[in-house]
């Protein structure tokens, strides 16, 4: 499907607390999403006066690199292009910002979301292994499309000119 044409991507300076039921669609840890709400900037994909997707971009804590803490679309819309406009948006700020590198995790487990961030340019990192424990605030025998939800994959995509179009 093509991208969603009554759909533009801006930066949000609304208060994120809004966006707290978006930013759960991708964060199943209470305690993990409180820890970074408010930390970054935001992108929105705003349809119709309505926010309808959400792209967090955080410092990664090394030099030049940038992380896509979360990130969410709301479910009906799917498969429209969203997400990967507010992914290109992403790339190009950072970019703007003289980033070298955007890194992204996701669950092993969450085949889409990997599949989605490939097709974005992203290429795999490195695993974090046993990433999503009870100490973390994620519920014991949470499961991802039937796969225990246990390792976090670390994606990253240099920015630039490098930049996927």
């Amino acid at each position: 499907m093509t991208a969603d044409e009554d759909v533009r991507v801006e930066w949000y300076t609304g208060d994120r607390t809004a966006l707290r039921g978006l930013f759960a669609l991708a964060e199943d840890s209470a305690v993990e999403l409180e820890s970074y709400l408010h930390a970054g900037r935001v992108l929105v994909a705003v349809r119709a006066g309505e926010v309808v997707g959400h792209l967090l971009l955080v410092d990664a804590g090394t030099a030049g690199e940038l992380e896509i803490k979360n990130m969410a679309v709301r479910e009906s819309l799917h498969g429209r292009g969203i997400g990967a406009r507010l992914v290109r948006a992403a790339l190009e700020a950072a970019a703007a910002a003289s980033g070298t590198r955007v890194v992204v995790a996701t669950a092993a487990a969450d085949t889409g979301n990997l599949r989605f961030y490939q097709r974005q340019g992203f290429r795999m990192r490195c695993v974090e292994r046993d990433a999503f424990t009870p100490a973390a605030g994620y519920p014991p025998g949470l499961r991802v499309d039937g796969i225990e939800l246990r390792d976090r994959v670390w994606l990253d995509q240099p920015v630039g000119s490098e930049v996927r179009p």
